[in-house]
Parts: C-alpha cells; sequence; structure tokens
C-alpha cells in the first residue's frame, strides 16, 4: 500500500516537470527584469534622463525662436537698428534733442545736493 501511495506522488509525471521547469525559468526572467542590467530601473532612469531632454530642448527651441526672430528684425528693418543705437550706444537723430534729468535724490561730485 505505501508502494502504491509513493508512486501516486512520484514525479514522473512529465507535465508536472515541463510546469516546474516553466515556473523556474519564469522566475529567472522575473529576477533579471526587475534587478537585473538593462532592467526596469532602467528603463525608469532612461525615461525621467528622455523627459528632462524634452525640456531642455524645448527651452532651447524657444530661445532659437526668439533670435531668429530677432535677427530677421535687424536684416528687414531699422527699427530694431535705431533702438539698439538710441539705448545701448546713447545715439540721437539730426534734429533731435536729448535731455538728460538729474536725480534730485543723488549726490555731486564734492557729496553734496545741487
Amino acid at each position: 500500500m505505501q508502494a502504491a501511495a509513493l508512486s501516486r506522488f512520484a514525479c514522473h509525471d512529465p507535465m508536472r516537470i515541463v510546469a516546474a521547469l516553466l515556473l523556474l525559468l519564469l522566475l529567472a526572467l522575473q529576477v533579471r527584469l526587475w534587478l537585473g542590467e538593462n532592467g526596469i530601473p532602467e528603463l525608469w532612469r532612461l525615461h525621467n534622463e528622455v523627459d528632462a531632454q524634452v525640456e531642455e530642448n524645448q527651452g532651447l527651441s524657444e530661445r532659437n525662436d526668439t533670435l531668429e526672430a530677432e535677427v530677421m528684425d535687424l536684416k528687414e528693418g531699422t527699427a530694431a537698428v535705431e533702438e539698439r543705437a538710441r539705448s545701448e550706444l546713447g545715439m540721437i537723430k539730426a534734429d533731435e534733442q536729448l535731455i538728460f534729468l538729474a536725480n534730485p535724490d543723488s549726490k555731486t561730485d564734492e557729496g553734496e545736493n545741487p
């Protein structure tokens, strides 16, 4: 009777062996997927890098668009050149007068109020 009971639980069934091997293979692949090189953590890190690069590229693209518009304005119009000459170089037109207004709170060279 014991021999019959032991033979019934023995692993001579080929389907049980195949199922056990497939289970071990699945576990090995899961460990490699979650803990191995090029696994899920690496994928998450790469997604974060891509997101950061996309944000940086958007900022640089906006900057390029601004610079391109400024270049086109300088090439085609005189208004931008005139504005820069006035603000950065202090230039005036021939028929204009430039008047500087002193700040009453500022001090003169001797340290006295005007």
